[in-house]
């Protein structure tokens, strides 16, 4: 379990009530500007009706603004208990189906596994013959998790613009400096990618380190290169559109780790001992038995107004309450809160998948641990 899924876990173990809002935070318009302004009166006024606590109004209040420096569109979600704002993140892109303000006995961490269907590690390279910048990066957070600056030797940097047997010295002196400056950026990009396990390299800037920086870097780092054909070091060259890109190459990833966990799913189809199972009961069976690695769950598929019961002990979630097992009962909740919860809480992996990619029109599924076959 990563430390995020291990936090959450630890809040899905936490009473509540819980106040949880996803919402729209973009400035790009006077429309916008102004549905900002009264975005917390408003969000604070629904959740003063679902009876939440006046010191979680004022959180919730405090925390309700907009995400400087980070381009439209954008979403914000928030998890509060106590007066606490206990989760706080600044999503890029869209909002990805209807808006969340909600009071409920559990948190509900949808719309957080929804807005971003996949989290995992990246780094985002900007090379130049004099060193660059090496940023790591998670697919699901607008912050950088950590950022590096090489420096190397800025010496005869630039070729010798004379002639003769002194030029040629001079050139291959440079050229010996690019060379060494772009083995540091290479060999800390390989750092980085195994101590993250990073899944995705992108490299920009001079296109002659770029080359230089390419042809040394690791075989596996190589293998997970994207080259943007940008010089985003140069002074006023970096752009939304290189963002754009960037997020293009994550976007490609997300869809590639998708669609092989929709092959293994797949594939498992027909078998005598499947790894797999599909449809609401036999998925629910699976999470009690901690037997789920990876959820599978319809993105828009899933019946809004199923509810599942949420407890407060293992086997976690249940049909009925005769399958609580001695575990107290939290409440009914939307069935989707209640999958991704006992996902976390046994160590797998909720992923929401696009419309009708799950096979038979079932709207949910699991890999398994272990086979789901009867023992004989």
């Amino acid at each position: 379990m990563t430390s995020r899924f291990h936090r959450y876990a630890e809040l899905f173990k936490s009473k509540g009530p819980w106040c949880t809002v996803y919402t729209d935070i973009s400035t790009g318009t006077v429309d916008s500007l102004h549905a900002i302004d009264v975005l917390p009166e408003n969000i604070c006024r629904e959740l003063e009706r679902q009876g939440a606590s006046k010191a979680d109004l004022a959180a919730v209040e405090a925390a309700v603004r907009p995400a400087e420096g980070v381009p439209d569109p954008v979403c914000r979600y928030l998890l509060v208990r106590g007066g606490t704002v206990e989760i706080d993140e600044v999503l890029p892109g869209p909002r990805a189906g209807s808006g969340v303000v909600q009071v409920e006995d559990v948190p509900d961490l949808t719309p957080l596994f929804r807005h971003r269907p996949d989290d995992f590690p990246y780094v985002v390279a900007e090379v130049g013959r004099d060193g660059g910048e090496i940023c790591l990066q998670h697919a699901s957070r607008v912050r950088a998790a950590d950022e590096q600056q090489i420096e190397g030797e800025t010496e005869h940097l630039k070729k010798f613009p004379g002639g003769g047997w002194s030029q040629g010295r001079w050139q291959r002196h440079t050229e010996d400096v690019w060379r060494r400056n772009t083995e540091q950026v290479a060999e800390q990009i390989d750092k980085v990618v195994a101590e993250s396990g990073a899944q995705l390299v992108v490299l920009a800037g001079d296109l002659r380190a770029r080359g230089l920086v390419e042809e040394q870097l690791s075989k596996a780092s190589r293998g997970m290169l994207s080259v943007v054909d940008a010089n985003t070091r140069a002074e006023g060259s970096k752009s939304a559109d290189f963002d754009h890109q960037v997020e293009e190459r994550v976007a490609e990833v997300v869809a590639h780790r998708q669609q092989a966990l929709l092959e293994r799913l797949a594939e498992q189809q027909g078998r005598a001992d499947p790894t797999a199972v599909s449809g609401m009961a036999p998925v629910v069976s699976a999470l009690q038995q901690a037997q789920a690695e990876t959820l599978l769950i319809d993105d828009t598929h899933l019946d809004t107004e199923q509810q599942l019961i949420a407890l407060d002990a293992e086997p976690w979630i249940a049909l009925e309450e005769s399958e609580a097992v001695g575990a107290g009962v939290l409440g009914r909740v939307s069935a989707d809160a209640a999958l991704v919860r006992a996902a976390v809480l046994t160590d797998g992996r909720p992923v929401f998948v696009p419309p009708g990619a799950l096979p038979h029109g079932t709207d949910v599924a699991a890999l398994l641990r272990w086979s789901a076959a009867p023992a004989s």
